[in-house]
C-alpha cells in the first residue's frame, strides 16, 4: 500500500480526519471476516441490539486495560500498516493496544455517543464485509431540535480505513442510524464523497444495508500490568 495521509484527507472536516478506501485486500478482509466469524462463542457481548467482541479484554471499572497483547491477527496487517503511516505515532504507546469488533445487522445501529477520555483521542476504524454511512453531531448542539441533524456524514466502503483525531473526538458526538437503507448520498451529503472507490454506486442516492462489521482500534490510556491487576479490577 503506497498512501500518502495528505490525500487521504477529509478536507471538508476540522483537524485531522482521512479516508483511506483501499486499505486492506479482498484476501485479507475474508481472513479477518473468517476469524472473527470463528471466534468461541464467549467472546461476544450481545446488547440489546447488536453484538461485539473485545480485543484483548475489556476495560476494568477504573477505565484500566489489563496489559496483554492483540492476536497476531488484529496487528496484521492493520496495525502494521497504520504504524508504517505513523497514524498512532503520537499516542502514549506509540500503536492501538485496544480493538473493539462490532457488528452491525440491517436495521441496527448505534446512538450518537462520545468514546470518552480513556483513549488517546484517536480511532481508527477498518470496516469489512458492506458500506455504512457514520453521522456526526456537534455536541455543542445535539440538545436542540437542529443539533439532531448530523452536521456530518461518512461512508465508510467495505476494506476503507477511518481516522478521527483531535476536533472530531473531543467535538463531536457519532453514530450510526437504524435503518435498513442508507439514502441521502452524494457530493454535497458525504464529506468524503471524493475518497471513495465506487463512487458510481452510490449516484442513486442510496444503498441497501448488509452485514457490516467494524474493527476499531484505539490507545487506551491507563494500562495495568499484571501484578497490579487486581486493584484496577477492584476499581482502585
Amino acid at each position: 500500500m503506497n498512501v500518502d495521509l495528505g490525500t487521504a484527507r477529509i478536507k471538508s472536516l476540522p483537524n485531522d480526519a482521512f479516508y483511506i478506501a483501499d486499505f486492506i485486500t479482498e484476501e485479507e478482509e475474508n481472513l479477518l471476516l473468517q476469524k472473527i466469524i470463528t471466534a468461541p462463542l464467549p467472546r461476544w457481548t450481545h446488547l440489546s441490539h447488536r453484538r461485539l467482541q473485545t480485543w484483548p479484554s475489556a476495560l476494568t471499572k477504573s477505565n484500566a486495560l489489563i496489559s496483554s497483547p492483540l492476536p497476531s491477527w488484529l496487528i496484521s496487517p492493520v496495525v502494521c500498516r497504520l504504524e508504517s503511516l505513523g497514524i498512532f505515532a503520537d499516542s502514549p504507546h506509540a500503536a492501538p493496544n485496544h480493538v473493539l469488533v462490532n457488528e452491525y445487522l440491517p436495521g441496527q445501529g448505534i446512538m450518537p455517543h462520545e468514546d470518552g477520555a480513556a483513549y488517546h483521542p484517536l480511532v481508527a476504524t477498518v470496516s469489512l464485509g458492506a458500506p455504512i454511512v457514520l453521522d456526526l453531531y456537534p455536541k455543542a448542539q445535539f440538545r436542540n431540535d437542529e443539533g439532531r441533524r448530523p452536521q456530518h456524514r461518512i461512508l465508510q466502503e467495505r476494506r476503507s480505513l477511518l481516522v478521527t483525531t483531535q476536533k472530531i473526538y473531543t467535538d463531536y458526538l457519532h453514530g450510526i442510524a437504524e435503518t435498513t437503507k442508507d439514502e441521502g448520498l452524494g457530493p454535497d451529503t458525504i464529506c468524503n464523497w471524493g475518497l471513495l472507490r465506487e463512487q458510481d454506486r452510490y449516484r442513486c442516492g442510496g444503498v441497501e444495508r448488509e452485514t457490516r462489521i467494524s474493527l476499531t482500534y484505539r490507545d487506551v490510556l491507563k494500562v495495568a500490568k499484571l501484578g497490579n491487576a487486581m486493584r484496577f479490577l477492584n476499581g482502585q
